[in-house]
């Protein structure tokens, strides 16, 4: 315990699934926690509605459950402004960040060449401009502190490899990996590191394609074959916290530029 003692974590898209479970997991190893989500729906193309307020307020009332002090703002990450703000909510409650995990995400599927203007919009703008607007919001303050930090980005195990049939959320998802190899490098002398970790399918996040999972395999046959993890058929969203918490933590002081996979061995099945 005490891994995260005396530090404080921003976390996007927090009210639910993976975010909601890096945000207790960070609280209970002693950071102090702002939770981001957007709180509303923002477009008719992704097929499953986004988080709610309430359950941005259960993740609030899970980390105080912990013992450590939490605050929720909602903003998008798509906006600058939004979450700018969220960076000056965090020096106002804490004087301090010294932990960014970019979290927030959304998909829906499709093949590239039918895929709406809008479809491809708002995935990119949410899984990779998103990323972007955290961490240009929050990186200038870090290196005002002059004591480091860590940036985690949630890519995917479609960021490592071409899965269908998603085209426009596996771009984004390789876009963060160069965002985080070159952001690793030009925060380097400022002693912040940047990593993405990489889960496979990862159960209760809230987010579905739309149709059952055995409709989709049977339908694209290289999905199916994507979603067979040698390990285990899907990971938990505290099996990639755990990931997280190493990241942040000062046991992966000299860890950046790193794609950490927690995806029960799918990128490196045959």
């Amino acid at each position: 315990m005490g891994r995260m003692e005396g530090k404080v974590a921003l976390i996007t898209g927090g009210a639910r699934g993976q975010g909601r479970s890096h945000a207790v997991r960070l609280a209970e190893e002693g950071a102090d926690v702002v939770v981001t989500d957007v709180c509303h729906d923002i477009s008719a193309e992704l097929p499953y509605a986004l988080a709610t307020k309430d359950e941005l307020e259960e993740t609030v009332k899970l980390v105080r459950e912990t013992g450590r002090r939490c605050v929720a703002v909602q903003a998008d990450v798509r906006s600058i402004a939004e979450m700018r703000a969220a960076v000056e909510a965090t020096r106002e409650e804490f004087g301090r960040l010294d932990t960014v995990v970019a979290n927030a995400g959304v998909m829906s599927i499709g093949a590239a060449w039918e895929l709406s203007e809008e479809a491809w919009d708002v995935t990119v703008d949410v899984n990779l401009k998103g990323p972007w607007n955290t961490v240009r919001a929050a990186v200038p303050w870090m290196i005002e502190q002059g004591e480091g930090g860590s940036i985690v980005i949630t890519s995917s195990a479609a960021g490592i490899r071409g899965h269908v049939p998603y085209a426009h959320y596996v771009a984004s998802k390789h876009g963060v990996v160069g965002l985080m190899k070159a952001l690793s490098n030009e925060l380097a002398p400022h002693r912040i590191r940047v990593n993405t970790v990489h889960p496979t399918g990862v159960s209760d996040t809230g987010i579905t394609v739309g149709v059952p999972i055995e409709e989709l395999a049977a339908r694209e046959p290289l999905f199916a074959l994507a979603a067979m993890n040698p390990l285990a058929p899907y990971v938990e969203p505290r099996d990639v916290s755990h990931a997280v918490l190493f990241l942040a933590s000062d046991e992966a002081r000299h860890v950046t530029g790193l794609q950490f996979t927690v995806d029960a061995g799918s990128t490196n099945k045959p």
